[in-house]
Protein backbone atom coordinates (compact mmCIF):
# COMPACT_ATOMS: atom_id res chain seq x y z
CA UNK A 1 0.00 0.00 0.00
CA UNK A 2 1.26 3.47 -0.81
CA UNK A 3 2.26 5.64 2.13
CA UNK A 4 -0.54 7.82 3.55
CA UNK A 5 1.49 10.96 2.93
CA UNK A 6 1.83 10.06 -0.74
CA UNK A 7 -1.91 9.38 -1.00
CA UNK A 8 -2.80 12.68 0.66
CA UNK A 9 -0.46 14.62 -1.59
CA UNK A 10 -1.81 12.87 -4.66
CA UNK A 11 -5.44 13.61 -3.80
CA UNK A 12 -4.64 17.23 -2.93
CA UNK A 13 -3.14 17.66 -6.39
CA UNK A 14 -6.35 16.64 -8.22
CA UNK A 15 -8.20 19.95 -7.95
CA UNK A 16 -8.86 22.82 -5.48
CA UNK A 17 -11.78 20.97 -3.85
CA UNK A 18 -9.60 17.99 -3.01
CA UNK A 19 -6.77 20.24 -1.87
CA UNK A 20 -9.10 22.04 0.52
CA UNK A 21 -10.57 18.84 1.88
CA UNK A 22 -7.15 17.28 2.53
CA UNK A 23 -6.06 20.49 4.27
CA UNK A 24 -9.27 20.48 6.37
CA UNK A 25 -9.09 16.82 7.41
CA UNK A 26 -5.33 16.54 7.59
CA UNK A 27 -3.09 13.68 6.45
CA UNK A 28 -4.47 10.18 6.60
CA UNK A 29 -2.80 8.35 9.50
CA UNK A 30 -0.64 5.33 8.90
CA UNK A 31 -2.68 2.15 8.85
CA UNK A 32 -0.95 -0.66 10.72
CA UNK A 33 -1.07 -4.15 9.17
CA UNK A 34 -4.18 -6.11 10.19
CA UNK A 35 -4.05 -9.85 10.85
CA UNK A 36 -7.81 -10.33 11.23
CA UNK A 37 -9.07 -13.37 9.35
CA UNK A 38 -11.45 -12.75 6.42
CA UNK A 39 -14.11 -14.89 8.14
CA UNK A 40 -14.11 -12.55 11.15
CA UNK A 41 -14.02 -9.45 8.96
CA UNK A 42 -17.04 -10.64 6.99
CA UNK A 43 -19.06 -11.50 10.10
CA UNK A 44 -18.29 -8.07 11.51
CA UNK A 45 -19.26 -6.43 8.22
CA UNK A 46 -22.59 -8.29 8.21
CA UNK A 47 -23.27 -6.98 11.71
CA UNK A 48 -22.81 -3.44 10.42
CA UNK A 49 -25.06 -3.86 7.38
CA UNK A 50 -27.89 -1.27 7.48
CA UNK A 51 -27.19 -0.37 11.12
CA UNK A 52 -25.76 2.65 12.91
CA UNK A 53 -22.16 2.05 13.92
CA UNK A 54 -22.86 2.21 17.66
CA UNK A 55 -25.69 -0.32 17.41
CA UNK A 56 -23.56 -2.75 15.42
CA UNK A 57 -20.64 -2.36 17.83
CA UNK A 58 -22.96 -3.16 20.74
CA UNK A 59 -24.19 -6.31 19.01
CA UNK A 60 -20.64 -7.48 18.36
CA UNK A 61 -19.69 -6.65 21.93
CA UNK A 62 -22.43 -8.94 23.24
CA UNK A 63 -21.30 -11.69 20.86
CA UNK A 64 -17.77 -11.46 22.23
CA UNK A 65 -19.09 -11.54 25.80
CA UNK A 66 -20.71 -14.89 25.02
CA UNK A 67 -17.27 -16.23 24.11
CA UNK A 68 -15.13 -14.91 26.92
CA UNK A 69 -14.18 -11.70 25.13
CA UNK A 70 -12.80 -13.52 22.10
CA UNK A 71 -14.26 -13.54 18.60
CA UNK A 72 -15.85 -16.96 18.11
CA UNK A 73 -14.24 -19.42 15.75
CA UNK A 74 -16.49 -20.81 13.01
CA UNK A 75 -17.14 -23.94 15.07
CA UNK A 76 -17.90 -21.91 18.19
CA UNK A 77 -20.29 -19.64 16.30
CA UNK A 78 -22.17 -22.64 14.90
CA UNK A 79 -22.41 -24.08 18.42
CA UNK A 80 -23.97 -20.87 19.76
CA UNK A 81 -27.70 -21.15 20.40
CA UNK A 82 -29.86 -19.13 18.01
CA UNK A 83 -31.69 -17.59 20.97
CA UNK A 84 -28.37 -16.29 22.29
CA UNK A 85 -27.54 -14.76 18.91
CA UNK A 86 -30.95 -13.09 18.86
CA UNK A 87 -30.30 -11.77 22.37
CA UNK A 88 -27.09 -10.20 21.03
CA UNK A 89 -29.26 -8.23 18.60
CA UNK A 90 -28.80 -10.18 15.37
CA UNK A 91 -31.88 -10.42 13.19
CA UNK A 92 -33.01 -13.80 11.89
CA UNK A 93 -31.64 -12.97 8.47
CA UNK A 94 -28.25 -11.92 9.82
CA UNK A 95 -28.07 -15.07 11.95
CA UNK A 96 -28.52 -17.07 8.75
CA UNK A 97 -25.79 -15.04 7.07
CA UNK A 98 -23.20 -15.30 9.83
CA UNK A 99 -23.79 -19.00 10.45
CA UNK A 100 -23.51 -19.47 6.69
CA UNK A 101 -20.15 -17.72 6.84
CA UNK A 102 -19.03 -20.04 9.63
CA UNK A 103 -20.03 -23.06 7.56
CA UNK A 104 -18.30 -21.65 4.48
CA UNK A 105 -15.12 -21.04 6.48
CA UNK A 106 -15.06 -24.61 7.73
CA UNK A 107 -15.67 -25.83 4.17
CA UNK A 108 -12.74 -23.80 2.87
CA UNK A 109 -14.87 -21.40 0.80
CA UNK A 110 -13.45 -18.39 2.67
CA UNK A 111 -9.69 -18.05 2.26
CA UNK A 112 -7.45 -17.51 5.25
CA UNK A 113 -5.59 -14.23 5.68
CA UNK A 114 -2.42 -15.31 3.89
CA UNK A 115 -4.32 -16.72 0.92
CA UNK A 116 -6.54 -13.64 0.67
CA UNK A 117 -3.48 -11.37 0.65
CA UNK A 118 -2.19 -13.16 -2.44
CA UNK A 119 -5.50 -12.92 -4.33
CA UNK A 120 -6.52 -10.16 -6.73
CA UNK A 121 -9.32 -7.81 -5.63
CA UNK A 122 -11.86 -8.92 -8.23
CA UNK A 123 -11.11 -12.61 -7.65
CA UNK A 124 -11.84 -12.19 -3.94
CA UNK A 125 -14.98 -10.21 -4.67
CA UNK A 126 -16.24 -12.87 -7.09
CA UNK A 127 -15.52 -15.72 -4.67
CA UNK A 128 -17.00 -14.13 -1.56
CA UNK A 129 -20.08 -12.51 -3.10
CA UNK A 130 -21.20 -16.03 -4.03
CA UNK A 131 -21.93 -16.51 -0.30
CA UNK A 132 -25.45 -15.65 0.96
CA UNK A 133 -25.71 -12.15 2.41
CA UNK A 134 -22.33 -11.03 1.11
CA UNK A 135 -22.50 -8.23 -1.44
CA UNK A 136 -19.75 -6.28 -3.10
CA UNK A 137 -19.79 -3.53 -0.43
CA UNK A 138 -19.18 -6.08 2.34
CA UNK A 139 -16.15 -7.52 0.57
CA UNK A 140 -14.86 -4.04 -0.24
CA UNK A 141 -14.92 -3.18 3.46
CA UNK A 142 -12.80 -6.25 4.14
CA UNK A 143 -10.42 -5.34 1.32
CA UNK A 144 -9.98 -1.82 2.66
CA UNK A 145 -9.91 -2.36 6.40
CA UNK A 146 -8.52 -5.88 6.80
CA UNK A 147 -6.30 -6.43 3.76
CA UNK A 148 -5.39 -2.70 3.52
CA UNK A 149 -5.85 -2.55 -0.25
CA UNK A 150 -4.98 0.92 -1.50
CA UNK A 151 -7.23 1.27 -4.52
CA UNK A 152 -10.78 0.33 -3.47
CA UNK A 153 -13.67 2.73 -4.06
CA UNK A 154 -17.01 1.52 -2.58
CA UNK A 155 -19.28 3.41 -4.96
CA UNK A 156 -22.42 1.88 -3.43
CA UNK A 157 -21.58 3.45 -0.07
CA UNK A 158 -23.97 6.32 0.65
CA UNK A 159 -21.45 8.02 2.93
CA UNK A 160 -18.86 8.18 0.17
CA UNK A 161 -21.33 9.54 -2.36
CA UNK A 162 -22.71 12.10 0.10
CA UNK A 163 -19.19 13.15 1.03
CA UNK A 164 -18.43 13.83 -2.62
CA UNK A 165 -21.66 15.81 -2.94
CA UNK A 166 -20.73 18.01 0.03
CA UNK A 167 -17.13 18.42 -1.12
CA UNK A 168 -18.30 19.62 -4.53
CA UNK A 169 -21.35 21.55 -3.30
CA UNK A 170 -23.72 19.50 -5.47
CA UNK A 171 -27.50 19.40 -5.10
CA UNK A 172 -27.62 15.61 -5.37
CA UNK A 173 -25.11 12.86 -4.81
CA UNK A 174 -23.65 11.09 -7.85
CA UNK A 175 -24.95 7.67 -8.81
CA UNK A 176 -22.67 4.70 -8.15
CA UNK A 177 -21.92 4.42 -11.88
CA UNK A 178 -21.13 8.12 -12.13
CA UNK A 179 -18.86 8.01 -9.08
CA UNK A 180 -17.08 4.99 -10.49
CA UNK A 181 -16.23 6.98 -13.60
CA UNK A 182 -15.25 10.07 -11.60
CA UNK A 183 -13.09 8.00 -9.27
CA UNK A 184 -10.85 6.71 -12.04
CA UNK A 185 -8.85 9.92 -11.63
CA UNK A 186 -8.24 9.04 -7.95
CA UNK A 187 -6.47 5.76 -8.71
CA UNK A 188 -4.21 4.32 -7.30
CA UNK A 189 -5.36 5.93 -4.04
CA UNK A 190 -9.11 5.35 -4.12
CA UNK A 191 -9.19 3.79 -0.64
CA UNK A 192 -7.73 7.01 0.75
CA UNK A 193 -10.22 9.01 -1.31
CA UNK A 194 -13.06 7.07 0.34
CA UNK A 195 -11.47 7.67 3.77
CA UNK A 196 -11.53 11.42 3.14
CA UNK A 197 -15.04 11.46 1.70
CA UNK A 198 -16.37 9.62 4.76
CA UNK A 199 -15.03 12.49 6.86
CA UNK A 200 -16.40 15.51 4.97
CA UNK A 201 -18.17 17.63 7.63
CA UNK A 202 -21.94 17.82 7.20
CA UNK A 203 -21.80 21.62 7.12
CA UNK A 204 -18.82 21.64 4.76
CA UNK A 205 -19.21 24.47 2.20
CA UNK A 206 -17.82 24.05 -1.27
CA UNK A 207 -15.43 26.62 -2.72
Amino acid sequence: MQSPSEASLFLASIDPDWARLVETIGPRPDMAPDTQEPYEALVRAVAYQQLHGKAAAAILGRLLELHGGQFPSPAALLATDVAQLRACGFSGRKIAYITGLAEASLAGSIPDHATALAMEDEALIAQLTALPGIGRWTVEMMLMHTLRRADILPVDDLGVREGFRRMKGLGTAPTPRSLQDIGIAWSPHRSSAAWYLWRVPRDYPAL
